[in-house]
């Protein structure tokens, strides 16, 4: 196999996956045609691999694209990436898509672990000062609100603290304390599945559709900082899949949030130096921490599926017009020379993948 361009007779590069075709970092292939292309990281020409190369890369690329989970497709052009970075676009009729929940539980798992141990140490110097002021005499049923306040602020963090800056449309930085996220709602737009009332320091701000997707994906995971048990993972995971797509979870959720996230009937503002506005409440259970922790969990989960989708997707245009023209040329270049096995090859492959 040829390691340069046919084209621009650079470097195809190499992929640590295939093992039997290790040339290439894009490998696009039609298991039913038996067509396999290294596509140039440089010019992004198509570079037909030869004949005799082809059979073992290309049931192992179907074999690797059936099990990733990353992956998107059109009607003719799926892509796929995997965790050695390795892209596979595969041209035939899409499969069913599935959700990554294996990428969740590990990611998570090691936030919750983090937060914590952070937590721990905090709620342990608190103690250790409580202890001290004992020994020492001092009597502490006069504060004992204080000193309650303080290990709920360990626990839920800083209500001052900037959890996410966020870039609005017109250029302008908002700044988002965790507090502002017991008065940010989450709702059905009028045009979109999905829009977010945000709160920020010094107003309110109303976001719809992909901007509002933007926005979620940075402030959930503040809600979200002490990760979920592996049974709150599995949970989200099915809440997901119960509805098909994290597509069509984000529109049900949208409806259920409306309601949940509603701001608190008692909660009140109170006006501050230089015109802004504070709001007093107080209640940890209202605007994003309405919803239950597995809510919030599937929520992070739906909100980088989309993310990450809407990304691979805009690949795929380009993918498939290339795939097009690429094709053409294959078509007339495996037809000039035939070896007698090709047919022979041909069923084996279709035989073969039919029963996956």
């Amino acid at each position: 196999m040829y390691a340069t361009c046919l084209f621009c007779q650079k470097d195809l590069g190499r992929n640590e996956s295939l093992e039997t075709f290790p040339v290439g970092r894009r490998l696009a292939f039609d298991a039913a045609k038996g067509r396999l292309w290294v596509v140039c990281p440089h010019c992004e020409r198509w570079n037909l691999s030869p004949l005799e190369e082809r059979w073992e890369a290309i049931e192992q690329a179907e074999r690797y694209y059936r099990d990733t989970k990353r992956r998107v497709a059109t009607d003719n052009v799926g892509l796929a990436k995997l965790r050695d970075g390795t892209t596979l676009v595969r041209i035939g009729e899409p499969l069913r898509p599935e959700f990554a929940a294996w990428r969740y539980g590990d990611q998570f798992g090691r936030r919750r672990k983090r937060q914590m141990a952070l937590a721990g140490v905090g709620l342990g110097a608190l103690g250790v000062l409580v202890v001290g002021g004992v020994t020492a005499g001092v009597g502490i049923g006069g504060f004992g609100w204080l000193i309650s306040r303080a290990g709920m602020g360990i626990v839920r963090g800083s209500g001052e603290t900037v959890v996410a800056k966020i870039k609005a449309p017109n250029g302008e930085t908002l700044n988002v304390r965790r507090r502002h996220l017991l008065e940010t709602t989450i709702e059905p737009g009028p045009y979109e599945p999905l829009a977010v009332n945000l709160r920020y320091a010094g107003g309110q701000r109303y976001f719809e559709g992909a901007d509002a997707m933007h926005v979620a994906s940075r402030i959930i995971p503040a809600a979200n900082r002490f990760g979920g048990s592996k049974q709150s993972v599995a949970s989200a995971v099915d809440q997901i899949e119960q509805e098909g797509s994290a597509e069509a979870f984000l529109e049900r959720l949208a409806s259920v949030a409306a309601v949940t996230t509603r701001p608190a009937s008692g909660a009140s503002r109170t006006r501050r130096r230089r015109g802004h506005w504070r709001w007093n409440n107080t209640d940890w259970n209202t605007g994003i921490f309405a919803m239950n922790n597995v809510q919030r969990l599937a929520l992070e989960m739906a909100l980088h599926e989309e993310a990450e989708r809407a990304a691979m997707e805009g690949e795929l245009h380009t993918l498939e017009a290339a795939w097009r023209e690429a094709e053409e040329i294959a078509s007339i270049a495996d037809s000039l020379l035939l070896p007698p096995t090709v047919d022979q090859a041909f069923d084996d492959i279709k035989r073969r993948t039919s029963k996956e």
